[in-house]
């Protein structure tokens, strides 16, 4: 198990990096995924921003009516 987190991949948004290996106490905040590609790490803001402007749409068609 614990060899399956130091596989994972990480993007810290402090740094704008991909990062490979268990979350450290004190910068999971920093980091999103798990992911379990350097690419899909290197994509994670990406993506944290296109699941957010979907969720806004559905927000805004809902409070629409």
């Amino acid at each position: 198990m614990a060899e399956d987190l130091d596989n994972r991949w990480y993007y810290n948004v402090d740094t704008g990096k991909a990062e490979k290996g268990p979350a450290r106490r004190g910068f999971l905040e920093s980091r999103l995924g798990p992911y379990a590609t350097r690419e899909e790490a290197e994509r994670g803001l990406d993506e944290l921003h296109r699941r957010n402007a979907v969720m806004d749409e559905e927000d805004k068609r809902w409070e629409e009516g």
